[in-house]
């Protein structure tokens, strides 16, 4: 009997359902802390008979994303209305006038918008790159066009990409790059993203089904 053999396709089996619980426990924890220092700042402040109430509901787990998730749907739908718009540009305005928040805060900002927005172009196209030298390729997300200062130095034709890393996306490189040096894929961002993560071992057009060792 192949005990070695039998470990390994244990762990193919096991390992992806663990490391998906572990992201979850973590985010419903990271939630829940949020959510207990709102109440134990309310307790504060409260009366007694209330701060008691509050200390009851810290036992149950999972408060905070049902609290999260009930401040971002009551944030976007108020934020829908223009009074809702009116109040948005007013606070922005406040953190803009901010010296160094002034800074981070616009940034952010800025990016949100361009990644959030529903008219926004980021990460809405896959692309072929060659990078990081010529004749050797990479997976690439159009994020936009040059502007400004950009766009006048390097003329037109000219697109905004990120490369992600792999396994891990989230960090990357940001790139000017030639529109005529691209590869428009037909895949979808989401199966370009699962084959940067599993560094080129799922393709776009297979299932994300692990193969056993023989």
């Amino acid at each position: 009997m192949n005990i070695k053999k039998y470990i390994f396709a244990g762990l193919l089996v096991w390992l992806p359902l663990a490391i998906t619980l572990w992201v979850l426990s973590w985010l419903v924890g990271a939630m829940d802390g949020i959510f207990a220092n709102v109440l134990n700042g309310l307790s504060s402040v409260l009366p007694q008979a209330m701060g008691d109430s509050f200390s009851h509901l810290l036992q149950i787990r999972g408060l905070g994303v049902v609290l999260v998730f009930v401040v971002l749907v009551a944030t976007g739908a108020f934020a829908s209305n223009v009074a809702g718009r009116w109040l948005v540009t007013q606070w922005d305005k406040l953190f803009t006038h901010i010296p160094i928040v002034k800074s981070i805060y616009t940034s952010v900002k800025k990016v949100s918008d361009t990644l959030f927005s529903s008219n926004g172009n980021a990460f809405r196209q896959a692309l072929l790159i060659q990078y990081p030298r010529q004749g050797t390729w990479t997976i690439a997300f159009q994020t936009g066009t040059p502007s400004g200062e950009v766009a006048a130095h390097l003329g037109e034709g000219h697109i905004s990409v990120y490369v992600p890393t792999t396994p891990n996306p989230t960090s990357g490189f940001f790139l000017v790059v030639p529109s005529a040096d691209v590869i428009e894929l037909n895949m979808s961002v989401d199966q370009a993203l699962t084959y940067v993560i599993s560094m080129g071992a799922v393709s776009p057009d297979q299932p994300a089904t692990p193969k056993l060792p023989v």
